[in-house]
């Protein structure tokens, strides 16, 4: 799949699982790209706000992940770093729960599920599994979330994916604009600029 560059930014509304905004800023890197992010939400009655630093290498695979998050809980923060292979440290320390991921997915962030589309390029009606470290919004623990990702076959479809994360019992059709971020996530979010 051929993408249009980036936008120099980006908007989502978060709605049904919870009420919020997320903005998000692109950098082209001289190997890579660099997103700044800033997410603020209502979720199940709990406020929480989570701002991250994502750099990328030149074939979309993360390699370091800067987030700092807030509820009511307190603050926390976590450093994320990949090798583009699939190996992972968290807080400087060995994740082997991580290998294999080439993907950080914010539980907080609508953007970082274009994160796999951009990378993979699918053709339409392929499918992969892309396993990724997952960052919970509240506290930022991570784990390991397998999901799978299946273009839609019908061109007439656009950008469109077949999204499935078992562990939450959750599955829904993603559409994506051209250069490959999210346009409606359902049940989670809509762009609203960019």
């Amino acid at each position: 799949m051929d993408l249009a560059p980036l936008p120099a930014t980006a908007a989502w509304r978060h709605r049904d699982a919870r009420a919020g905004f997320e903005v998000a800023y692109f950098e082209v890197l001289d190997r890579g790209c660099r997103i700044e992010g800033m997410t603020t939400a209502i979720e199940d009655g709990v406020t929480w706000a989570v701002e991250y630093f994502i750099d990328l290498d030149e074939t979309g695979a993360t390699r370091g992940a800067r987030i700092r998050g807030r509820s009511a809980a307190g603050s926390s923060s976590a450093l994320l770093e990949a090798d583009g292979a699939g190996r992972w440290l968290v807080d400087g320390g060995p994740a082997p729960h991580l290998d294999g991921c080439l993907d950080v997915d914010l539980e907080s962030s609508a953007v970082t599920n274009a994160l796999p589309v951009r990378r993979m390029g699918l053709a339409p009606g392929a499918g992969a599994a892309a396993p990724a470290a997952y960052v919970r919004a509240v506290g930022l623990a991570v784990e390991r979330l397998e999901q799978t990702y299946l273009r839609a076959p019908d061109e007439a479809a656009g950008h469109s994916y077949d999204y499935a994360a078992p562990v939450f019992d959750f599955a829904c059709r993603i559409a994506y604009d051209e250069s490959g971020l999210v346009l409606n996530y359902p049940g989670i979010a809509v762009r609203a600029l960019g």
